[in-house]
């Protein structure tokens, strides 16, 4: 199982052979592994060593660890790609998966002076600001909170908004959406987002800021989005 006589050091060797009992669903997603003490015996190797090899399988996102209960497989993170403007429902949809959405808060308010500089706004104008949990397969993958203002989309409602708002804007309000800037962190969740997504704290996530403007120029949408990184990664082709 091990070679103890080769150039390889052996925890690199308990994980190849962890990511390949898990590539042949030995243990599949969801399902605990055995523990650093049973790992340990099986290899005829010390505890330290095992839990340098999960210790590097949990950062490549192949194992995930819950206290007081053990390390069990993760599911396989979607790639998100960086250059393409499409809407959270439109990237599901490509991926063969059932986009979803709760929508936990919409209502009109005043911009801080933030998000009222990236729509470029007056200092009495309104927006939309709205508030949703967004869904794949009935799992929780992102909290988005978006700011439109209304004087341009006047007709937005809580049921246009169970849907793609992308599509509500051109197919609805005959507008065309043009280009994006997104601003990508990393972060520590906080408490409210990690109920809405269902994770335990403390925990890594994803933002990112996208202020999106229509082909005229106008921008129409700043919003705010936080990403389960245990659930997502993100790509970008570049051409030199």
């Amino acid at each position: 199982m091990l070679d103890k006589q080769s150039a390889i050091p052996i925890y690199v060797q308990i994980e190849d052979y962890l990511k390949q009992q898990i590539a042949q669903d030995v243990y599949p997603v969801k399902s605990i592994i055995p523990s650093e003490r049973e790992l340990s015996e099986l290899f005829g190797v010390s505890r330290m060593t095992v839990r340098q090899s999960l210790t590097n399988l949990v950062k490549e996102g192949l194992l995930y660890r819950e206290k007081g209960r053990g390390t069990f497989v993760a599911e396989e993170k979607m790639e998100q790609p960086l250059n393409g403007l499409t809407s959270f429902t439109e990237d599901m949809k490509a991926r063969g998966l059932s986009p979803g959405t709760k929508l936990i808060g919409f209502s009109q308010v005043r911009p801080d002076p933030q998000i009222r500089a990236r729509l470029g706004l007056s200092s009495e104008a309104l927006v939309h600001k709205v508030v949703r949990i967004r869904y794949a397969d009935n799992t929780p993958m992102a909290i988005e909170r978006s700011y439109l203002p209304v004087d341009l989309l006047p007709t937005l409602s809580e049921e246009a908004l169970q849907g793609s708002l992308y599509a509500f804007i051109e197919q609805q309000e005959k507008l065309v959406i043009g280009q994006a800037t997104q601003r990508m962190e990393a972060a520590l969740a906080k408490k409210e987002d990690a109920e809405y997504l269902q994770i335990a704290i403390p925990a890594a996530v994803v933002q990112i800021e996208r202020v999106s403007t229509l082909e005229d120029g106008r921008t129409f949408e700043v919003v705010r989005s936080t990403y389960r990184s245990d659930r997502y990664k993100f790509i970008s082709e570049i051409g030199r």
